[in-house]
């Protein structure tokens, strides 16, 4: 027999709150508990991905089987002795990324430092203001991504499909950028440390250096220049 579903008492699971005590299934996809203190709350089998846990204190919360898929961290949240939140799908420093999709992704002013983002998509990501110093973003899709005023302090871009991609004001010092594989239509107006590899990428055909962003109303040639 079919169990009804109860509308009155059903709630978004991005409206969940992290000190409800009556719910036994914690359902808080998409939640923000930025800041909060989780103190010994249990959450194995928790439903967190997607959920903001920057700042989070969860030292002392059991987490077996919980889902943290593309939940946000920094270096500011707390995590229970042993457990390695690197290798749990979530997003913040040091995370394990490699090949992941997170196309059209909110990743703005997030610390992305150490992280493995080789081959992983990114299309229409938003990383703007985000931190990638050091990282290599080696074969990975770029295509219409926002990282205005980012800090890409040595990150390399080698083989990244760098189409439309929106680097105003970014900090691309000692970045690796001459090896992308395309950067047609990509904006670099206002970047700073692009000296060095300026002249490499101005050498490339005019296919990629002519070629209109819509959205930025420039070519990647006048960007460069």
């Amino acid at each position: 027999m079919l169990q009804r579903f109860e509308l009155d008492h059903w709630a978004p699971p991005e409206q969940a709150q992290p000190d409800d005590s009556t719910l036994d299934s914690i359902d808080a996809r998409g939640a923000d508990w930025r800041g909060a203190n989780l103190q010994n709350r249990n959450l194995s089998g928790a439903l967190l991905c997607r959920s903001d846990l920057r700042g989070c204190n969860l030292s002392q919360c059991t987490l077996d089987g919980a889902d943290l898929r593309l939940a946000l961290y920094d270096s500011q949240t707390l995590w229970p002795e042993g457990f390695n939140p690197a290798s749990s799908g979530a997003i913040g420093p040091g995370a394990k990324l490699n090949g992941t999709f997170l196309n059209n992704a909110d990743l703005r002013g997030m610390d992305l430092r150490g992280c493995s983002l080789m081959g992983t998509y990114l299309s229409g990501a938003d990383l703007s203001g985000a931190c990638l110093d050091g990282v290599s973003l080696a074969a990975a899709d770029l295509r219409k991504a926002v990282l205005r005023g980012a800090s890409c302090v040595g990150t390399r871009f080698g083989s990244c499909q760098l189409d439309f991609a929106d680097f105003r004001g970014a900090d691309l010092t000692d970045a690796a950028l001459d090896t992308a594989d395309s950067i047609s239509g990509a904006d670099f107006n206002g970047c700073q440390g692009l000296d060095p590899t300026r002249q490499a990428l101005l050498s490339r055909g005019a296919q990629e250096l002519d070629c209109w962003n819509p959205l930025t109303r420039s070519n990647t040639r006048s960007s460069l220049s």
